[in-house]
């Protein structure tokens, strides 16, 4: 739980001085988009492995 309020921390630190208003809605879509294409990708790469896919 430590680990998860240190993230929490470092995102809201990280926008909290950014500027413009657009420029930070901006980048806290992108950043969302960014981790959930990863998840995405997580998911997809896990599915393939459980399931027997040959990576030749």
């Amino acid at each position: 739980m430590k680990n998860v309020l240190l993230i929490k921390e470092i995102y809201l630190e990280a926008f909290r001085n950014l500027g413009h208003a657009m420029v930070k809605s901006y980048f806290k879509a992108f950043s969302w988009f960014c981790f959930a294409s990863f998840v995405i990708m997580l998911y997809a790469f896990i599915f393939r492995v459980s399931t027997g896919f040959a990576f030749d």
